[in-house]
């Protein structure tokens, strides 16, 4: 008996039937959830003291919550085609998500459920006309594992639309493979079909087009390699400065937000990393997208130590093509980048690289 069968068999002994393949019920816990965050964002402006800001952070919605209760509802029903929308919510809130082990280290809070719901994609899915929602979903959890659904979707669904836009995905996902000569082939064979067949298709960030064609200026500009953009803004303070101020340092460049569920996480990891390479030539940036207000506390208060960029409408961000955060460019003292990508051990071992390139005659 494989997973999906015993875990349905299981939920479905467990779970009174009122609560099992609720498409109305699981509607109602997003919105709650989404409604719930709202409310949480608000109070959070308005905390004016460290005090009331610690005891705000404390009340954060728990979205770990909400995702277990929509996931009691579409388990049991995960060969359905409307459990496709719930799934893609799904996959979207959950990847960051992690669980402290009793080592001390983390582990992301719903790999088993993740895996089981791409297992539901292959097994039941691949021809749905209702995958598009699914397909930017599996790109969002930045697991490169979901590339091969994705060309699958690509290759078998007989909608162009949902080709098209798997094809999107599929290139989007490639950026994790690296920038070698066949790989960035496969990248603009796979945006110019996504263009040809749903250029018009709106996504939560734009046509497929607009999305399209902010990844071939990723390729033709972004690279490792290339020199990143200057950025020119203001921090915390209202100061004004660029990164070009920074020249000769090897910079992490942290495009973050405080009001993402693993944002604590995030700081952990940063200010980790700016402890370790203390005293060499290297510094943080960050690029904020909360509001000045919200960042002012969290630098006043001392929950960040490095500077930031304040970026609440996402101009500096777009000169990046940042499309979900935290994202890290590693850059070093000519701005070259070195590194794109997640915010953890493959920063650190470019970092350390590049400034032991520094330390050598």
């Amino acid at each position: 008996m494989n997973y999906l069968r015993i875990l349905t068999l299981a939920l479905s002994i467990i779970l009174p039937a009122s609560a099992i393949a609720s498409p109305a019920e699981t509607t109602r816990i997003r919105k709650s959830w989404e409604l719930a965050m709202q409310n949480w964002q608000r109070e959070m402006q308005l905390a004016t003291t460290p005090e009331s800001r610690a005891d705000t952070i404390a009340k954060r919605p728990d979205t770990a919550s909400y995702a277990r209760q929509v996931w009691q509802q579409i388990a049991p029903s995960l060969s359905q085609d409307w459990t496709l929308d719930p799934a893609a919510w799904f996959l979207k809130v959950t990847p960051r998500l992690l669980t402290s082990t009793p080592q001390g280290g983390t582990t992301p809070t719903f790999a088993n459920e993740i895996e089981a719901l791409k297992k539901a994609v292959e097994k039941y899915h691949l021809k749905s006309p209702k995958l598009i929602p699914v397909c930017m979903a599996l790109v969002a959890t930045g697991d490169p594992g979901t590339l091969p659904i994705l060309e699958k979707i690509e290759s078998t669904n007989p909608d162009p639309k949902v080709q098209g836009v798997a094809a999107l995905g599929a290139a989007m996902m490639l950026k994790s493979l690296g920038e070698e000569p066949e790989i960035m082939r496969k990248r603009l064979s796979y945006i110019r079909q996504a263009i040809i067949k749903s250029s018009d298709i709106q996504l939560t960030r734009g046509t497929v087009a607009e999305i399209a064609e902010d990844e071939l200026y990723i390729i033709r500009y972004l690279t490792k390699g290339r020199v990143a953009p200057d950025l020119d803004g203001i921090d915390s303070a209202g100061r004004s400065f660029r990164l070009s101020d920074y020249a000769g340092k090897v910079i992490l460049l942290l495009f973050w937000s405080n009001s993402t569920p693993d944002a604590d996480h995030i700081i952990q990891l940063t200010t980790e990393m700016e402890k370790k390479f203390a005293g060499q030539p290297f510094v943080v940036i960050g690029v904020d997208r909360d509001p000045m207000t919200e960042l002012r506390k969290l630098k006043a208060d001392g929950t960040i130590t490095w500077r930031n960029f304040s970026d609440p409408v996402g101009e500096l961000a777009n000169q990046y093509r940042v499309a979900s955060y935290p994202l890290v460019y590693l850059l070093d003292g000519d701005r070259n980048i070195r590194y794109s990508g997640a915010l953890g051990s493959f920063a650190e071992l470019t970092a350390a690289a590049v400034l032991a390139e520094k330390q050598k005659p």
